[in-house]
């Protein structure tokens, strides 16, 4: 007799493994205790019904769904061995977009696709446990709710490296009050630009890490040591998440704004020009970035042995910045990001002419400028 089990699909550890990740979207419920987004649970079961209190919405609020994923950092998990930071990437890149529209990121709801759970044998309940810690702690640190942990076993549909390989990505649910949206438009020549620091790759540019290291030291590059830790410990560095910070600075939808912020840019897919070239599209000015935070040392490395120009480099990774604040206020600015322990500083200026002009801190011309247009 064939079963469901032969064709790779194991429904008691599928259980199990919903049952893991609901109990870890549950923990999440009392981030949204009291707000706008509160979830209500009339039958307290991973498999029961759950609805979200929106009750008393004033005119002029606004809501939207965004999607995004991990992308192929879910393959140095795979290659290290550690899924535990997982979520980090994954709220980050959901979370982080919606706060540079002025929004307040308040539900993710995720689905995780993998290869297998395992059989009775040897199961993978371990990592699925990774996953769920780190949801509980993304979460907090997003101040979001999560209302799903959707887990689906798609066998050759999903690959990757070593046994257990999968893809997760969210969507996230956002409101914001209509006056509070950053639309860029109020940009003036002269405003500040407050850069956050991004301490490793977020989860994007990893195809050209992943090349780079693969050409330089073949397949087991992740295992090699350097400064202090593995490779692939330095390439899998969690995400910062900045939601909490910046709904702090312009308000979100419940509180008011204790900053002047005129536009933001989160560092991912585009770089540093492409990102905020795109916020400052709106206002037709540009940007001169003259003291930028230094790279990840494994971005410099990158350059440095796999000959990657720093022009490149600025257009495919944050290189050391995960966010970009325009404001006319930087000293309140960096004052709030002092209280959420997020490392700050002036990086730049607004300018009239309509370029991203950047003071390199890469490795291939340090304190060269590069010119990018608007578009780029």
């Amino acid at each position: 007799m064939t079963t469901y089990q032969d064709a790779g699909v194991h429904l008691s550890l599928g259980d199990k493994a919903s049952e893991i990740m609901y109990e870890a979207a549950r923990e999440t419920w009392k981030n949204r205790a009291g707000l706008l987004g509160e979830v209500i649970v009339p039958f307290d079961d991973f498999s029961g019904l759950r609805a979200i209190d929106v009750s008393n919405l004033p005119k002029g609020t606004l809501m939207n769904i965004g999607f995004d994923g991990i992308g192929t950092k879910v393959e140095i998990a795979e290659r290290v061995g550690d899924h535990s930071t997982m979520a980090f990437d994954l709220f980050a890149m959901v979370c982080d977009d919606a706060v540079i529209r002025g929004a307040e990121p308040v539900l993710i709801g995720s689905i995780l696709d993998l290869n297998t759970l395992g059989d009775d044998q040897r199961d993978h309940i371990d990592v699925i446990r990774q996953l769920a810690d780190g949801y509980v702690k993304a979460a907090a640190d997003a101040g979001v709710a999560v209302v799903n942990g959707e887990v689906a076993e798609l066998g050759l549909r999903v690959g990757g490296v070593g046994d257990f390989c999968c893809n997760w990505g969210a969507a996230v649910v956002w409101f914001a009050k209509r006056e509070h949206i950053l639309t860029g438009e109020d940009v003036r020549p002269g405003d500040t630009i407050v850069g956050l620091r991004e301490e490793g790759f977020r989860s994007n540019g990893l195809s050209l890490l992943r090349k780079a290291m693969s050409d330089l030291h073949g397949d087991v590059w992740h295992t090699l040591p350097f400064e202090g830790k593995t490779m692939g410990e330095w390439a899998l560095w969690p995400s910062r998440i900045y939601s909490r910070t910046v709904v702090d600075m312009v308000g979100g939808f419940e509180k008011g704004a204790r900053a002047k912020v005129h536009a933001a840019a989160h560092i991912t897919g585009g770089g540093v020009p492409g990102k905020l070239g795109r916020a400052l599209k709106k206002s037709g000015y540009g940007a001169r970035l003259d003291d930028l935070f230094t790279p990840s040392p494994l971005m410099l490395y990158c350059q440095e042995h796999a000959g990657i120009a720093d022009k490149e480099a600025y257009r495919t990774w944050n290189m050391g910045q995960g966010m970009a604040l325009v404001t006319p206020e930087p000293d309140v600015v960096l004052d709030i990001a002092k209280e959420h322990g997020v490392e700050a500083k002036v990086i730049g200026s607004v300018q009239e002419q309509a370029t991203i002009d950047i003071k390199s801190k890469g490795f291939a011309s340090p304190d060269k400028w590069f010119s990018f247009g608007l578009d780029e």
